[in-house]
């Protein structure tokens, strides 16, 4: 049904690390969401990002549960904090937007899926680039059978890792991330609408080194402990019967970022899964010619998928970076850790439908809402 209340959605954003400027920008330049508050468990951060970006206040983690005009908290807190922090929003009467991962595991997942559905409020999460312009039109240009009928991908993330920029990386390298937590879910959201559901999986990991240093900011030099994996190379097989290699790592010296999907007319270049733009190219026959079919520009990042849940919750219509995505997503990266821990085969049990794709028309400036 559709929501009573109207006018924009009022957003609390919970984590005010460096992600969080980038939803605030963007969450404020929607017309249909306004965000009214910001916190953190250091206050004084929130407040400074507050003021930075015109959020009337920010505080502590009350000073957003606590605000009775906030609709949708949208959590963008460390990995092991997600299901604790979408709990109390939860508890607090709020609908949440969890940044990926969904949780660190399946029981932490189900639980927050239950607790919402139990209270009838919507749980929401990242990665929300499905819906950026270029995989959109990956996505259409798919369903209008430009490359026949797709039938394999390849897939693949590698770099050095984030501790030579990031000034607090420790947390990207332990259980709950690493590169397939961290930037897994953009690559499996992405091939899940290709493909729909995976149904079994295969996989090796491997650490390169048990410890590494801060490279950048106060801590630089630094050691921590990496406790996940460093490098994951995966076997993806889909409820549909097609199939993915994978591999993502922060072991190479190499920068690569690819995503391929193989059909019976052609092989198509998708855009970056992290981003929300770029060309959309096909490959035919053994004709060395790249065939650009789309170029598409991003008119919004991250806070896309907020801004489509918060319509949707006006409009008492699904969303399409849903609780059931995202836990399909974390049920694969655990199935590929316990494959990883089995050295075998494991099937994943969960299943979701490949989301709706966005109308050709959707405008993140428009102001959809009445006031």
């Amino acid at each position: 049904m559709p929501d009573a209340r109207t006018g924009p959605v009022g957003i609390g954003v919970i984590g005010a690390g460096l992600i969080s400027s980038t939803y605030l920008e963007n969450l404020n330049r929607f017309p249909d969401t306004t965000v009214l508050a910001i916190g953190d468990i250091r206050p004084e951060v929130a407040q400074a990002r507050a003021m930075e970006h015109d959020v009337p206040r920010g505080g502590d983690v009350a000073t957003v549960l606590d605000h009775p005009e906030v609709e949708i908290v949208v959590n963008l807190t460390t990995p092991a904090a997600h299901v604790e922090v979408a709990e109390a929003a939860l508890a607090a009467g709020k609908h949440v937007w969890n940044e990926k991962p969904l949780a660190l595991d399946r029981a932490g997942g189900a639980r927050l899926l239950a607790r919402a559905n139990g209270a009838r409020l919507r749980i929401g999460c990242a990665p929300d680039t499905f819906l950026g312009d270029g995989l959109q039109a990956a996505r259409r240009a798919l369903d209008d059978g430009v490359i026949g009928r797709p039938l394999t991908a390849l897939a693949l993330f590698q770099n050095p890792g984030p501790d030579a920029w990031h000034p607090n990386p420790a947390f990207l390298f332990q259980v709950g991330a690493g590169p397939l937590f961290d930037l897994g879910p953009y690559y499996l959201t992405a091939l899940v609408q290709a493909f729909g559901p995976v149904s079994e999986v295969a996989a090796i990991g491997s650490t390169a080194r048990a410890t590494r240093h801060i490279g950048s900011g106060p801590n630089a030099g630094q050691p921590f402990d990496v406790t996940a994996p460093s490098h994951v190379g995966a076997l993806i097989r889909f409820a549909s019967g097609q199939s993915a290699q994978t591999i993502f790592s922060f072991d190479s010296a190499v920068h690569r970022t690819l995503l391929e999907i193989n059909g019976t007319d052609g092989t198509m270049l998708v855009p970056d899964p992290n981003e929300f733009d770029g060309p959309v190219a096909v490959r035919r026959g053994s004709s060395d010619v790249t065939e650009t079919v789309a170029t598409t520009t991003a008119r919004s990042t991250r806070g896309t998928g907020v801004l489509d849940m918060a319509r949707a919750i006006r409009a008492g219509r699904p969303h399409r970076a849903d609780g059931a995505l995202a836990y399909h997503v974390l049920d694969v990266m655990a199935s590929i850790t316990d494959s990883i821990e089995a050295c075998t085969f494991v099937e994943v049990e969960s299943r979701v439908e490949r989301a709706e794709p966005l109308p050709p028309d959707w405008d993140p400036l428009a102001s959809t809402l009445e006031p």
